[in-house]
């Protein structure tokens, strides 16, 4: 395998217009999902300028992960109200409630009018 010069590499690099930084004082990345989090302490974070876009290389660090355990249970607990507020199973008062796009309201009020 051919060893790469490091200067040669940037002056290249910056012919293609590449800028790349190492950001030093980043601690902690945390990426959240609609129902988890990943965090990724003591990372190394390179920023690559590539003709105005900006990317974020994260490498190395200690990667745990969690469930978003309020939005799993507040949905569980819309469930619930809904279903003993209308009157009807929970599989019924969860079906209504993707129906409205997670909307108690209108869950209730179309679950009470097919009575």
């Amino acid at each position: 395998m051919a060893k790469i010069d490091s200067r040669k590499t940037r002056r290249l690099m910056k012919q293609m217009g590449f800028k790349m930084d190492e950001l030093n004082d980043i601690q902690r990345v945390i990426m959240q999902g609609s129902e988890r989090e990943i965090i990724i302490e003591n990372p190394v974070v390179t920023s690559v300028d590539l003709k105005g876009q900006k990317m974020y290389q994260i490498t190395g660090g200690r990667v745990s992960e969690k469930a978003d355990k309020s939005k799993v249970d507040s949905r569980e607990q819309d469930i619930l109200l809904v279903a003993q507020q209308a009157g009807v199973s929970r599989e019924m008062a969860k079906a209504a409630l993707e129906e409205t796009e997670w909307d108690l309201a209108s869950a209730i009020l179309k679950l009470a009018s097919k009575k």
